[in-house]
């Protein structure tokens, strides 16, 4: 050692006497521990001082302070530091100089700690880069050491791009620079993005400087969003909207590009401060309108997929980047009102003829129906007056029911046209939307293209029996089944329904017949083309009490008649001999007189 020069040999030391075992003289063996002594440095424990590397392994440092004997640091501690080698000058804390082996034990970490704090906020003053290591994964972000602090790394200060794997920066060794510190706390905040910034602030200004509107330009795809694809210029950022991408329909953009992909895009159009640039890809490839097969025509058949749906249409894709639309009216000769996702959904793969093309305006009308046969076309043959046919029932009006026979053959029966016998006050009541229903072909209105339908006529006309049956002045039994304001409707026998007023529901007590009562009933008119029977519980009994009264007078009369033939001869042969007395007889045979004729 340095100091073993500096110490005199004893000049009268007993060699005879050491070689024969002999102690040595108790002042000189003093003066020996005291000049050892002074070649080494004096130590207090928890105290921080120097020391140097002289040797280490996978998990072992051994540090020489200058001390009687060498301290051992794991190696753990030095995991900031993967650059340490032997002949390095580490800081050590000194926490205890002899443990029970009698080993110096030295903490690095305690020695970075105790120094750390003024270390830190020196880093922060003077804007310097330091070395830290990257211990854990955290909430927001990464657990650093630095100089035994653990300070915080946010996600967003680890690189200028955004992050997707934070744990590959576990258990690395990076560069950085305090950028907070909060003295209350204890707490430190570092940054590896600022490194890099100042590097690509310079770099961004010469592209920038360099940018023109059409300059095609290699690009790293950055981060890919819900609206477009964000590419890395080499330190400028730019943006492909999602419609700039293809010339097809995308409805994501992780179908065109993959994060990290390198690709050629061209320059649109940036503002003025140059801080915002749109970008395009599928600039680079020509329009495919302009591809388009030149002998495509009106009226070719052409095959595509449905890429989007509307309530009004669908838009097929023909090719990528050439889309037509098929009208929800080109889709069925049915005159229904229908939503076009009735006959197709996205992802559908459809034939259709060409309507309408142009080329200039890149726009193409496209329809199914015409791959069938206009149905109209052949309406007499197919569906003759007369004809009889099984039909769906579609819609209600008051006055009707739309059936469809097939699609595009729609027809209307008439309320009137559904029973011959029920009085039907709305369609909902005879049938049901979706039901199937028997029709007959009455009228064809071919310009409108509208078939009038009956179904009543499958079956003969009940009125023609009906009026053999009720007859004006033949009596039925009949049911009270509704009671109206003007009357009420009274269930006959065969099916059939008449009506009767108030004032023919009055029975012979006084009384008003009531809902439910079963009662005898006579018909006083019967309309076989108004299918109408109006009918009388009243005129029953009426009548009869009439025909009683009729037959009375009548026998009275002929009573009064034959009695003025035997007292007229009398009368003449008293008026002969006429007395007082005899006018007093007259009187009273006036008066009987009158009283028979009453």
């Amino acid at each position: 050692m340095e100091n073993l020069k500096n110490v005199a040999p004893i000049e009268d030391f007993n060699w005879d006497a050491y070689e024969n075992g002999e102690s040595v003289a108790s002042a000189s063996h003093e003066e020996l521990e005291k000049a050892y002594d002074n070649t080494l440095n004096k130590v207090n424990d928890r105290e921080v001082v120097d020391g140097t590397v002289i040797a280490m392994n996978k998990r072992e440092v051994v540090v020489n302070i200058g001390y009687k004997s060498d301290g051992i640091i794991p190696m753990s501690e030095f995991r900031y530091n993967p650059e340490l080698k032997i002949g390095d000058t580490v800081e050590v804390y000194i926490e205890n100089q002899e443990d029970k082996k009698g080993q110096l034990v030295l903490s690095h970490r305690k020695a970075r700690a105790t120094r750390s704090w003024d270390r830190v906020n020196a880093a922060l003053e003077n804007e310097e880069i330091i070395k830290g290591y990257i211990k854990c994964r955290t909430k927001g972000g990464m657990i650093v050491d630095v100089f035994g602090i653990e300070a915080f790394l946010p996600g967003s200060q680890i690189d200028v791009k955004p992050i997707r794997d934070y744990d590959v920066f576990v258990g690395k060794t990076m560069e950085f620079k305090v950028v907070k510190i909060n003295q209350e706390f204890k707490n430190v905040v570092v940054s590896h993005k600022a490194l890099i910034e100042a590097e690509l602030e310079q770099q961004k200004k010469e592209i920038i400087g360099k940018l023109e509107k059409g300059q095609v330009l290699e690009g790293t795809v950055k981060n890919i969003t819900s609206y477009g694809v964000f590419i890395d210029l080499g330190g400028v950022d730019g943006l492909i909207h999602i419609t700039d991408l293809s010339w097809g329909r995308v409805s994501d953009p992780k179908e065109v590009v993959e994060l990290d992909q390198k690709l050629n895009v061209v320059i649109l159009d940036f503002d003025d401060e140059k801080k915002r640039i749109a970008l395009g890809l599928k600039q680079l490839t020509p329009h495919p309108w302009d591809a388009l097969d030149g002998n495509l025509k009106v009226g070719d058949h052409v095959n595509g997929k449905v890429v989007v749906m509307a309530d009004y249409g669908a838009f097929i894709e023909i090719a990528a980047g050439v889309e037509g639309l098929i009208h929800v009216s080109e889709m069925s000769w049915s005159q229904h009102l229908r939503s076009a996702q009735d006959f197709m959904k996205v992802g559908d793969e459809v034939e259709a003829v060409v309507l309408t093309l142009d080329r200039e305006e890149r726009k193409m009308s496209l329809g199914i129906k015409q791959l069938k046969s206009d149905p109209w076309e052949t309406i007499e043959e197919k569906y003759p007056i007369g004809s009889k046919h099984t039909a769906k029932v579609r819609n209600f009006t008051n006055f009707g029911v739309f059936v469809e026979i097939e699609e595009g053959v729609d027809g209307l029966i008439h309320i009137s046209d559904l029973s011959w016998t029920k009085k039907v006050k709305h369609p909902s009541e005879f049938t049901q939307i979706g039901a199937d229903i028997d029709v007959q072909v009455l009228e064809i209105d071919k310009e409108n293209r509208r078939l009038s339908l009956g179904h009543k006529q499958l079956e003969e006309n009940p009125w023609d029996v009906f009026e053999t049956v009720f007859t004006v002045g033949s009596v039925h039994e009949g049911t009270i089944i509704e009671m109206l304001d003007k009357g009420a409707v009274v269930a006959l026998p065969y099916g059939v329904e008449g009506f009767a007023t108030p004032k023919h529901l009055v029975k012979e007590d006084g009384s008003q017949a009531q809902l439910d009562e079963k009662l005898e009933f006579k018909v006083i008119e019967f309309n076989k083309d108004a299918k109408r029977i109006i009918l009388s519980h009243s005129r029953i009994f009426e009548d009869a009490a009439k025909a009683e009264e009729r037959a009375e007078k009548k026998a009275a009369a002929k009573k009064s008649a034959n009695k003025r033939e035997d007292v007229a001869p009398a009368i003449q042969n008293q008026a002969a001999s006429t007395t007082l007395g005899d006018i007093d007889a007259l009187a009273a045979l006036k008066e009987q007189m009158e009283a028979g004729k009453k």
